[in-house]
């Protein structure tokens, strides 16, 4: 059949506020033009993240209802750390609120002032994490992955020449290597197997432990299946046992490829290093055997990490982005090219050329589609990745000026995705219109989530 329906029923509603375009525009002024702080009762569409905003299965909720909650040892985290070993095959599995803590462990136990962490590309909580320790994060990504409209199968790539140069001269102040599967912060495109392979050599050649950031390892792994050579009748199980086969450990905020509401974990092979986050664990999330969650939020997730790798269900996921970008190639919208597993990419730098960077494109990109549609993206450029400049104080911008659309899984349906085109193009129909914002109010990490802002002039 042509029509690619959803892998599933739907047993339970909730019902969508309605509102107009004159109610949208006083809500996002209330909210300082920053959609972080709209109440979600207010939102239409809500894409601002994929994390923990998805459906959970009939297996999930039963699951929960048998939860051990006892304190120390239950049945709960036994049955959560099998899968998760299964699924990495890592020797020590310690379970977390969500993957900012995990990040948050790995990081205050590895790095100090003055190392530098490379990556493909660091996300938000990554790079935060890091840099709250006085670290650097350095991102390596291929020059593909720079150029939205360029077309490659594997965007997400680490610059493996430029990781063996740059492990080369400071690999002695690089305590830990990272690389995120897929690449968030690139459009969310995915890592090829052989760059992995060939990461890991390198890593392992100047003796740097070598951690996945894991939050989307099932869409990349189907990516693998589907784009890259001798994996094309694998399973996605077995593409992702051997990615994380080239890792020393990952963190997993299994708020997205977990398949639930909260939670994460910290994975590693390296004893005395799971000993000292396990002490860390103790001090700020729980006992080891819970790490601040619900015995029936570990069965939850024990569940969903393996529904996450349904090929079914994979196939949809993926399609369901390819779908919405190529009604907005056609429409003339300018996207991250070829579309991700987890959103959808727009170049508002394209959109809005008569818009500067320090007057934050794609900030006003994602309160328009608000106030036309009431739909509710993020802005991932200069707002979120912006610095400044330590001698002039002046901002540098971020490389690419981009606005996500996240999808919840198992959540919307096709007539919500083609709302969402229709209100997309509206908005786009009007870009002259549309003018820059500034900053009023900012905090010193992670500005996006609370920053304040004004219209320019």
């Amino acid at each position: 059949m042509k029509t690619l329906i959803e892998p599933f029923k739907i047993k339970m509603v909730e019902p969508i506020s309605q509102t107009t375009e004159k109610q949208r525009e006083k809500f996002l002024k209330e909210a300082d033009y920053n959609p972080f702080l709209i109440r979600a009762e207010n939102i239409l569409l809500d894409f601002l993240t994929d994390s923990g905003t998805g459906a959970m299965s009939d297996r999930q909720w039963a699951a929960m209802i048998t939860g051990d909650e006892a304190y120390a040892g239950s049945k709960s985290f036994y049955n959560f750390e099998s899968v998760v070993k299964k699924i990495t095959g890592f020797k020590h599995i310690i379970p977390t609120h969500q993957g900012r803590a995990a990040e948050k462990i790995l990081f205050a136990n590895t790095v100090k002032k003055g190392d530098m962490v490379p990556n493909n590309t660091h996300f938000d909580t990554t790079r935060a994490n890091v840099e709250y320790n006085d670290a650097e994060a350095v991102d390596l990504v291929i020059a593909e992955g720079k150029q939205p409209a360029l077309v490659h199968p594997f965007k997400g790539n680490i610059d493996l020449e430029k990781l063996e140069a740059f492990l080369k001269k400071n690999h002695k102040k690089s305590p830990v290597g990272m690389m995120t599967v897929t690449n968030n912060s690139g459009g969310g495109q995915p890592v090829s197997m052989e760059n992995l392979r060939k990461a890991s050599a390198i890593y392992r050649k100047y003796k740097v432990p070598f951690f996945i950031d894991a939050c989307r390892f099932a869409e990349n792994a189907y990516f693998i299946k589907i784009r890259e050579k001798g994996y094309e009748k694998k399973s996605v199980l077995e593409i992702a046992q051997e990615m994380f086969s080239y890792a020393d450990g990952c963190t997993m905020s299994a708020k997205k490829d977990g398949m639930v509401n909260i939670g994460g974990f910290l994975a590693m092979n390296d004893d005395s290093l799971a000993a000292n986050c396990r002490n860390l664990l103790i001090l700020t999330e729980g006992f080891p055997s819970y790490g601040g969650l619900a015995g029936r939020d570990l069965d939850a997730l024990a569940v969903g990490l393996m529904e996450a790798l349904d090929e079914e269900y994979l196939r949809y996921r993926i399609r369901t982005a390819e779908y919405m970008g190529e009604q907005l190639l056609a429409a003339g919208i300018g996207i991250i090219r070829p579309t991700g597993g987890h959103a959808v990419y727009i170049d508002a730098k394209s959109v809005y050329p008569h818009i500067p960077p320090h007057q934050y494109p794609g900030q006003v990109l994602v309160c328009e589609l608000y106030k036309k549609g009431g739909i509710r993206g993020v802005e991932i450029g200069s707002v979120m990745f912006g610095k400044k400049d330590k001698k002039t104080g002046k901002e540098i911008p971020a490389a690419m000026e981009l606005v996500r659309l996240a999808f919840p899984r198992r959540v919307y349906t096709q007539s919500h995705f083609d709302y969402a085109v229709e209100a997309i193009i509206e908005t786009f129909e009007c870009r002259k219109k549309a003018k820059g914002l500034k900053i009023v109010w900012e905090p010193p990490f992670l500005r996006h989530f609370t920053a304040k802002f004004a219209p320019v002039g």
